[in-house]
């Protein structure tokens, strides 16, 4: 899966998260402070933030990885856009139930509290879970979806 990847500071487990999805067979696409510097990205968690999220609600990236010193930031910023559902994470048992339950599809990180084990245990879950086909799931993010247009 394409991956896109946005940090505000290359600090804390802001580089490892490149890492550990190629090692899981993805390929990252880095916004922000991650990016190459002739892109020219501002690196201020908003922007990059925003910027990994239209990847993904216009189809350039299946996911992201979205990540700030608190991941506050960066989550708020993601769910900005229209048809993202942005989780923060701080630990697989909420890394699975956001994608099983709310079927997210950008994990906000924190780069001050997520250490690289609780990162690769994070990504498991994440990666290892699927969007839940009970009924009352899907409505509960239908219903999301209604919220965002204003319904």
């Amino acid at each position: 899966m394409r991956i896109a990847v946005a940090a505000d500071e290359s600090t804390g487990v802001a580089d490892a998260v490149l890492d550990a999805l190629r090692e899981r067979g993805h390929e990252p696409v880095p916004h922000g402070a991650l990016a190459p510097p002739e892109l020219g990205e501002r690196d201020d968690w908003a922007w990059a933030s925003e910027l990994a999220a239209r990847d993904v609600a216009e189809g350039r990236a299946d996911q992201a990885v979205v990540c700030c010193w608190t991941g506050t930031g960066a989550s708020i910023a993601a769910n900005k856009v229209r048809g993202i559902r942005a989780a923060l994470c701080g630990d697989a048992a909420t890394a699975a139930g956001a994608r099983r339950w709310n079927d997210a599809n950008v994990l906000a990180l924190s780069l001050r509290t997520t250490s690289r084990a609780q990162l690769d245990e994070i990504l498991d879950a994440w990666f290892g879970s699927e969007p839940s086909a009970d009924a009352g799931d899907v409505a509960n993010v239908a219903h999301l979806g209604a919220i965002e247009r204003g319904a």
